[in-house]
């Protein structure tokens, strides 16, 4: 790894969503040329994913503390997860040095680790009890929100605009675009990625 390497952390435990996670960390690792590496972290070196994938993971836990990014996907397991203080005080992010996201259900953990304050947030269905039991805000109809470094998703297939916001973050909007056409559906390249950059734009500061 070179010194000018951009270090992206995906925070994942058993029964991680495939889409929140697999769709942001492809989307990321198409940044490898501007110095960007997206990896996998959490507190074993094997989890499966709901649907029963197993797969080998890079980083620990602590990788999420360092890192220049750092994204939450949804799971199964997601609140039990957040109301777990041994996992929870394994991890102190910094909004100030870090880009950090949630999805769906990866979202508790914005709010268990106090970074959504008064920010209205995006999540899915099943998690919004959850994530208005810890006081947060949560935008009925809209399947992104972001303030700042914090952003959240709602929805599995939302994870193209966490994606989405990450690049443009990371390496701005030209490089952005480039890296979404390569990735967009054959004929669709400009409408899909002009969509993506719709979304998000309100929000790239």
């Amino acid at each position: 790894m070179t010194a000018e390497t951009r270090r992206v952390a995906l925070v994942v435990f058993d029964g991680f969503s495939e889409l929140d996670t697999f769709i942001t960390f492809g989307l990321l690792n198409r940044l490898n040329a501007s110095g960007w590496k997206a990896e996998l972290a959490a507190p074993t070196a094997r989890v499966s994913s709901m649907s029963g994938v197993t797969v080998d993971v890079a980083q620990p836990l602590e990788f999420a503390n360092e890192a220049d990014a750092v994204v939450f996907p949804g799971g199964l397991y997601a609140r039990a997860i957040a109301e777990n203080s041994a996992v929870i005080d394994r991890l102190a992010l910094d909004p100030v040095r870090q880009l950090i996201g949630g999805q769906c259900s990866g979202t508790l953990m914005l709010a268990r680790l106090g970074l959504l304050a008064d920010m209205p947030a995006s999540t899915d269905a099943t998690s919004k009890p959850w994530m208005v039991q810890a006081g947060v805000r949560v935008i009925d109809d809209l399947p992104f929100q972001a303030r700042g470094p914090v952003a959240t998703a709602g929805g599995a297939l939302a994870a193209h605009y966490l994606a989405t916001w990450l690049m443009w973050r990371a390496v701005g909007v030209d490089l952005t675009t480039q890296a979404l056409q390569h990735a967009a559906p054959v004929g669709e390249e400009k409408a899909w990625t002009d969509r993506l950059l719709a979304v998000v734009r309100p929000f790239t500061g």
